[in-house]
């Protein structure tokens, strides 16, 4: 990561999962600067109420859509 005000250059992991394509889910992932950070990452994944908080979340939102795969229209004569 480059300097920034007070703090000097330094490595990172960014963590960002991706689809079938091996494409980003998303445009931005997890920026890790350090295991202490992946330490409190991994207590806040296997609290039990976050599993139960994001069933309930899925179970109120709709389900995603599926995309119908893109078939080419050929004609051969």
């Amino acid at each position: 990561m480059p300097a920034y005000k007070s703090a000097p250059t330094r490595l990172a992991v960014e963590l960002n999962p991706v689809d079938s394509e091996g494409r980003p889910k998303k445009r931005r992932g997890v920026i890790l600067r350090s295991s202490g950070e992946l330490d409190e990452y991994n207590k806040i994944l296997k609290d039990e109420r976050l599993a139960n908080l994001l069933n309930n979340i899925d179970s109120i939102n709709p389900k995603p859509v599926e995309k119908e795969e893109k078939k080419d229209d050929i004609i051969e004569l």
